[in-house]
């Protein structure tokens, strides 16, 4: 048996991997006087009766055991075969085990009664074995083990081909919360305060495996980040003709027209973004995913939603260049908030439902393959060169003390060919963005090294 069980340790998919090992050592440490009933009040009753002697005393030894077809049998409810209920706790009587049975007996069937395995035969077939078994690592040897234990003996199989297991909660001492300690945290009064999407986001935060703080800091930074997607969501519809919600891939129709190296190589980062998500959620990498998709976000509105703004205006680079941002920014949009929405359900929910008829939760994973096809050759570093020049405009804007919306009078860049050459792909963003006036590039060795010349006599 010692060596089935680990057999089934082996065949079990484990994330994190490294939690197969505490299975392998309870495995391994078993002996045979399991404990298998508690002295509580509520439970399943353990279905034996004992003979009593003429003393009254129960004979363990000889007990009597119903037919598997009266069960289940409450024996302190119910008589045994041959005996009438006055001789219950009589000498030369019965008597009834006064023991339930230990949790993990019930509680290892969980897939089975999940599965309606003695009541709907057709519904079992099609879902048991189960997908994943969600489960913290301290019962990985109490309710997985007793999971796996009762499906290999009773079906010769493993209940599940996954588990995905997850940490603790800690108090801001680092010890575990639970109830018998009086330190947990009720969600009810953090839901109403924080809203359940920024609750969500710091739970999702918590990478597989591994104990995660109780931080209200990382909730209220999920709330800011709803309230982001609600705003730049606002903006981009606001623009006009709303983002493709029928185009499964979160381009089709709505980047046909991108044109403009600088949206080009926006949707190449997001393609990207989109391949990492989708592998972490294939690994059951919940945190990993929303990493990526936040970071792919932060980029996506804090450079180049200011950068192409004046375009998508149509302040500059003709109805071809405003159309190429705005279609840009549609794809983006979509794309987004399907990645987003399994850690932020409502707020995903409510910005599509501004454009589209279906729900974001129905709406098809994104394909980073027919947003790589939208993109074309481009160069994500292009947008990344031109946050970066950006970016310096801002800080200089800011040591100066200077409104945001001041001119720039120059704009020097030095450095390598291929670095300069990217930047002349988006320079007409850049200028417009950051009010350039003036802009001088050099040839050099090293880094790229940007100059900026508020005034005439900056």
């Amino acid at each position: 048996m010692r060596a089935a069980l680990l057999a089934r340790g082996a065949e079990l998919q484990w994330h994190p991997p490294h939690m197969r090992a505490r299975y392998d050592s309870w495995v391994e440490g078993l002996n045979g006087d399991w404990l298998i009933s508690r002295q509580r009040f509520f439970g399943v009753p353990v279905p034996l009766w004992y003979p009593l002697d003429g003393d009254g005393t129960p004979d363990h030894t000889r007990p009597i055991v119903p037919e598997a077809a009266a069960l289940p049998v409450d024996p302190r409810a119910q008589t045994p075969p041959g005996y009438a209920e006055h001789q219950r706790d009589q000498p030369y009587g019965f008597t009834g085990d006064p023991d339930v049975m230990d949790t993990w007996a019930t509680s290892s069937l969980t897939p089975q009664i999940a599965g309606r395995w003695l009541t709907d035969p057709g519904l079992f077939a099609a879902v048991f074995p189960m997908d994943l078994r969600p489960q913290a690592h301290e019962i990985i040897r109490t309710w997985l083990f007793a999971t796996v234990v009762r499906a290999h003996t009773g079906h010769g199989t493993l209940p599940w081909r996954h588990a995905a297991i997850s940490g603790w909660i800690l108090d801001p001492d680092r010890k575990k919360m639970s109830k018998s300690k009086g330190n947990a945290v009720t969600p009810v009064d953090l839901l109403d305060r924080h809203g359940a999407d920024a609750v969500r986001y710091w739970a999702a935060s918590g990478r597989p495996g591994t104990d995660t703080a109780f931080d209200v800091g990382q909730m209220r930074i999920g709330r800011r980040l709803a309230t982001k997607l609600l705003n730049v969501g606002k903006f981009v519809i606001g623009l006009g003709d709303a983002p493709s919600a029928g185009a499964g891939a979160g381009a089709g129709a709505a980047s046909a027209g991108v044109t403009e190296p600088l949206d080009r190589a926006l949707l190449a980062e997001l393609a990207t973004a989109v391949e990492e998500a989708t592998a972490a959620f294939e690994a059951f990498d919940h945190a990993r995913a929303l990493e990526r998709a936040e970071r792919f976000f932060r980029r996506f509105c804090d450079d180049y939603v200011e950068l192409v703004k004046a375009r998508a205006y149509g302040d500059h680079g003709g109805a071809a260049g405003r159309e190429s941002a705005r279609a840009t920014l549609r794809t983006a949009l979509d794309t987004v908030l399907r990645l987003f929405a399994p850690v932020l359900p409502f707020v995903t929910e409510e910005v599509r439902s501004w454009y589209a008829t279906d729900s974001v939760h129905r709406a098809a994973w994104p394909s980073a393959t027919a947003l790589r096809a939208r993109a074309g050759d481009a160069d994500p570093a292009v947008l990344a060169t031109a946050a970066e020049v950006i970016a310096r405009v801002r800080k200089a804007k800011s040591l100066a003390q200077v409104s945001m919306r001041a001119e720039v009078a120059t704009l020097e860049l030095r450095g390598p060919r291929a670095a300069l050459g990217r930047f002349a792909l988006a320079e007409p963003d850049v200028r417009a963005a950051g009010r350039v006036g003036t802009v001088s590039a050099r040839e050099t060795d090293g880094e790229l090294r940007v100059e900026v010349l508020l005034t005439a006599f900056h």
